[in-house]
Formats: C-alpha cells, structure tokens, sequence
C-alpha cells in the first residue's frame, strides 16, 4: 500500500499543490496588488511633461542603474538575493522566481522603457506611449481576470479591449497629439499586449516592446503622413 502511494498518489498530490499554488499567485489580488505598483509608473511621463530633456535623463539614468545593478546582483550574490526574495517574492511572477534562470523583473524593464523612449523619441511620444503601458496594461490585466471569457493564449478579448479603449482616452488627453498618430499608436500597443513580441527564443518583456512598439509606429506615422 506505501508503495502504491509513493508511486502514484503522491506525484499527483504534489501536481495538485503546484497547480493551487500558481493559480493562487496569478489570482485577482495578487494582480491588483503588482499593477497598482506598475500604475504609480503613470508619474514618470506627467513628470517629464513639465521638465527637460536633459533633467529627465539625470533621473533616469541613475534610477535605471540602481534597478539594473539590483536585478544583476540577485542572480550572483546570496546576501542580495535573499534580501530580494525575502522583500519582493509576494509581488513576483512564477517564471520570476526561477532561480536557475537570470532575468530582469518587470520593474527593471519599465524604468528601461522610459529611459529609452527620452533617448530616442519625441517628447509627446515618448509620453503617450509610456502612459499607456503604465494605465492601458494596468486596465487589461485587471479586466482580463475579472471578465475575461474569451480568451486567446493568456490574453482575453474583454482585456485587449480595456487597452485599447483607454489608450484612445490618453490620445484625447494628450496636449498637441495628432489624433492619428494617436490612433495609430494605440492601434500598435493593443496589438503588441495580445501578442507575445519574440527575438529568436527570447520573449520580449510587454513592458517595453508596448512603449517602443507603439513609439516607433508615431514616429513612422509622423514622418510618412504629416
């Protein structure tokens, strides 16, 4: 009978905990709890509405190498990575807790994205594409897992159209945005959040091909129509 259980019932039980262990951390909290931190991003682009280029850079360029030394550190140093497992574990994804695997966590990726887009693109946007990976991500993920029926790989319908409806409110909120760059640009961010944006093996982070994705579409549109 003890082996019967051992062989058989127990592998099974230990599937089971696994299962009821990340449908528990990809639960309704556990996302509002992640994006509420992932909204608060909202006040890197209102920030930068009112200063300089060059100012927005003396901020970001720090901030991003405290992210990125920290994401670094984690993966080579046990001090570091018990101090960031202990602190953030509750607020990590399940491919983020891998420790076999280096990885930057999503955080790192969104102070990457605002970094980049200041670099690289105009500033009214660089703005409308980063306020809507902070607001129109936030609002598909919270949809996705309270309405999200009908669903297509881990996206929903009901979510991507919770993107895409408040991407067309931030273009109308947007000082001096041409509607459609506007429309352009949330067109290419909705379709960039439902679809999984690859390099070879390597998945992009949605954090920043959603900005650069619906950026370089502005900026293409900009030079091509207007």
């Amino acid at each position: 009978m003890q082996t019967i259980f051992s062989a058989h019932i127990l592998p099974f039980y230990t599937a089971l905990l696994m299962i009821m262990e990340e449908t528990d951390r990809l639960g309704l909290r556990y996302e509002i709890a992640r994006k509420a931190i992932h909204l608060s991003s909202l006040s890197i682009p209102v920030i930068y509405w009112f200063i300089s280029r060059e100012l927005a850079l003396c901020l970001l360029v720090p901030l991003f190498s405290g992210f990125f030394l920290i994401d670094l550190l984690k993966n080579f140093s046990t001090p570091v990575a018990v101090w960031y497992h202990n602190t953030f574990d509750s607020m990590l994804r399940t491919h983020e807790l891998q420790g076999n695997k280096a990885y930057l966590n999503g955080a790192t990726h969104i102070v990457m994205a605002a970094l980049l887009l200041v670099l690289f693109f105009p500033k009214i946007i660089a703005v409308t594409a980063f306020a809507m990976v902070a607001v129109s991500d936030t609002l598909a993920a919270i949809t996705g897992k309270i309405m999200g029926k009908h669903r297509f790989g881990k996206k929903s319908m009901e979510g991507s159209g919770a993107f895409f409806l408040s991407a067309l409110c931030i273009i109308t909120v947007v000082p001096g945005l041409n509607l459609f760059i506007g429309l352009a640009m949330a067109i290419a961010a909705t379709v960039t959040e439902a679809c999984m944006v690859r390099i070879g093996e390597f998945k992009i982070d949605d954090n920043l091909s959603i900005p650069l994705v619906s950026a370089s579409i502005g900026v293409l549109c900009t030079k091509l129509f207007l």
